[in-house]
């Protein structure tokens, strides 16, 4: 499975780590994901998300189904 966020899409981020002698080599930035069961009170019912931590903190700020409308996720 992919390490990509359900809602907002977030993926890996590819860059360089740079040595004291300025060296580079690639290195890997993964997004924070959690899998987490939410309430849809609209809808009357949980659903299973993997999403990044910035989307559940998003998600709590402007409320779950505006969020994921907004997004275009299906639920």
């Amino acid at each position: 499975m992919a390490r990509v966020c359900q809602v907002s899409g977030k993926r890996r981020m590819v860059g360089n780590n740079v040595s004291h002698s300025q060296r580079k080599t690639k290195r890997v930035q993964r997004p924070n994901l959690i899998k987490k069961r939410i309430y849809i009170p609209e809808e009357g019912r949980t659903v299973t998300l993997r999403l990044a931590a910035r989307a559940l903190r998003t998600m709590n700020k402007k409320g779950v189904f505006k969020y994921l409308k907004e997004q275009g996720v299906k639920v």
